[in-house]
């Protein structure tokens, strides 16, 4: 490439680029960070969430540029209060056939939940995605799955809100609707299917990880942690702290120690927050030094494998194939993601059941706040109103002290009489000009 006297002399005259050049390429580069550190600024700033005493490093760090922009997904919350029923308003039970769990409300109320679940689940699809595409009168029908499947989902959404009020409303009350988990998708994201056997081509025994998975939230632990604990029910556990400790029967191993390991990862990923939310970083196994959303995250694990258990995998004869799990055709489960969405809390802790008591309770739906709000509108409403001047008062028409209307009168007329005497007098006294 070079002339051979080039490559000759440079043969016999050498020379050491390579630490000037090292140090120039150092401080060069420490300036332009500096510079762009001073002129833009630190480009990822973050903010940290102190969740336990100073100097413990307890706290979730996350990005301030992520914690400024909300929640697209609080777009689709909007206000919709309950229609109070009024005595003798008929029942969706006796106008409607076939209806088995909102059969208690008012026809109004019941057209105005039915309308939301459609905007919560099916906006596109409509009515037609769960009563077909006949008239209103094969609305009653159960031909199609998804009728039958929300109709359970009902009934769930009401178990969580009556049953799981610890965990749901740890904070304050913001409940939960179709909305929490589907989100417009007819289909909601975040559920999961069985993954195991996971490594089939390993030799010996590959503990079903060391492969990438959704479930193991792409690491190599193991991918039935979800399986494990939210659907077979398994105790969430370690190995001992100790060494040469002898392992009892049913005492967990390195096996159980990953596979929990997995889970808690899966936690963190899908509420956007680390160990320490719920640990102490000095003491991770003591019971006794967790935080309060410990607590919180422990019930939500119980309710995850009680709805598992009790509603969603029951429903699996019900779907269709393209509705199942690729590898064991089984039904669509729900975890911590399903509902959270990388948030701490669901919707950024939104308050979605204030306009929808009906979803609240698995009985007769209380309005009384509903009532309350509706109260203060009317008062406002009947002071605002102007009285009419027919129904105004004696005591409200004139003060007790004013005048007769007759010796008003004459006073006003002494007065205009003065004033005119006045400028007759000014005219006469004007000089001639």
């Amino acid at each position: 490439m070079f002339p051979k006297w080039f490559m000759d002399w440079n043969r016999s005259n050498p020379t050491d680029i390579y630490r000037p050049g090292i140090a120039v390429g150092v401080v060069g580069g420490a300036i332009f960070v500096t510079a762009m550190l001073l002129t833009w600024g630190w480009p990822y700033p973050t903010q940290s969430l102190q969740t336990g005493p100073r100097g413990t490093g307890m706290s979730v760090t996350e990005f301030q540029r992520q914690l400024a922009v909300p929640d697209p997904d609080r777009a689709l919350v909007y206000d919709n209060p309950p229609f109070i029923p009024e005595p003798g308003e008929p029942l969706a039970g006796e106008v409607y056939e076939n209806v088995l769990v909102l059969d208690d409300l008012t026809e109004a109320n019941f057209l105005r939940v039915m309308t939301a679940i459609t905007d919560w689940v099916a906006p596109e699809q409509g009515c037609a995605y769960c009563h077909g595409d006949g008239g209103v009168e094969t609305y009653g029908e159960d031909n199609l799955y998804t009728k039958v499947v929300a109709r359970r989902m009902l009934q769930m959404t009401r178990h969580i809100n009556e049953s799981w009020d610890a965990h749901v409303n740890a904070n304050k009350q913001v409940g939960v609707t179709c909305l929490t988990c589907h989100r417009g998708e007819p289909v909601p994201s975040g559920t999961w299917f069985l993954s195991t056997p996971t490594v089939e081509a390993a030799s010996g025994w590959a503990a079903v990880q060391n492969r990438a998975t959704e479930v193991s939230q792409s690491t190599s632990l193991p991918s039935d942690a979800l399986e494990k604990y939210l659907l077979e029910g398994e105790i969430i556990a370690v190995h001992d702290l100790s060494s040469r400790v002898e392992n009892l029967p049913g005492d967990p191993l390195i096996q159980q120690t990953e596979r929990t390991y997995s889970l808690m990862n899966y936690i963190d990923n899908s509420l956007g927050v680390n160990c320490l939310f719920c640990h102490n970083s000095r003491a991770f196994y003591d019971p006794a030094q967790v935080t309060p959303q410990w607590a919180t995250a422990s019930l939500g694990i119980i309710m995850a494998l009680e709805l598992n258990t009790e509603y969603l995998v029951p429903l699996g004869d019900l779907y269709p194939p393209e509705r199942l799990g690729p590898l064991h055709a089984d039904a669509p489960k729900v975890a911590c993601l399903t509902c959270h969405k990388g948030y701490q809390q669901p919707l950024q802790g939104l308050n979605v059941i204030a306009d929808y008591p009906e979803l609240a309770t698995t009985g007769a739906p209380v309005y009384e706040a509903a009532m309350e709000a509706e109260a203060p509108a009317e008062d406002a409403a009947a002071e605002d109103e102007p009285v009419p001047a027919d129904e105004v008062g004696d005591e409200e028409a004139a003060p007790a002290d004013a005048p007769p209307a007759e010796d008003a009168a004459a006073e006003d007329a002494a007065i205009e009489d003065e004033a005119a005497e006045e400028e007759a007098s000014g005219e006469e006294a004007e000089p001639a000009q």
